[in-house]
């Protein structure tokens, strides 16, 4: 098995998070790998179809805000310089694709549900992630 040498963790933020990071920087330990993390914020016209009446530039500002404290933050309990620190605004398995190319990433860690049935194996972004992606990718299984 090859040695990687990059590793994006994409993370949610959620609690569920923490386990995708603790499967990243275990990897990172044993390949003496650089590690990165990226958090995708959705833009709310994306996730709510875009009909809505009203400006959601403000609300998208705190969101934004309050993401990247969020990512602050964990990226520092996992010793991720700031520069390897990503958030990004749109979908997310585009974004992760995109990050991972341009920082030559040889391996992406993201979370999935392990819900029932096939179709719902790695849940909506991880299969997203996994079709098209430029290297490989490490689903790690969170919640139930």
């Amino acid at each position: 098995m090859a040695e990687y040498t990059h590793i994006l963790a994409a993370v949610d933020l959620t609690e569920e998070s923490h386990l995708v990071a603790k499967r990243a920087c275990a990897l990172r330990a044993s390949s003496g790998a650089k590690l990165s993390c990226l958090h995708v914020i959705e833009p709310l016209s994306l996730a709510y179809g875009g009909d809505i009446p009203m400006d959601l530039s403000t609300i998208q500002e705190q969101i934004q805000d309050t993401a990247k404290i969020h990512l602050a933050e964990f990226a520092s309990s996992l010793n991720i310089p700031e520069e390897n620190q990503h958030l990004i605004f749109g979908r997310p398995e585009t974004e992760i694709h995109s990050l991972a190319n341009q920082i030559r990433a040889d391996l992406i860690v993201v979370g999935s549900h392990g819900r029932h049935g096939l179709a719902l194996l790695l849940g909506s972004t991880a299969n997203g992630v996994l079709h098209g992606a430029p290297c490989d990718v490490l689903a790690v299984r969170v919640g139930n």
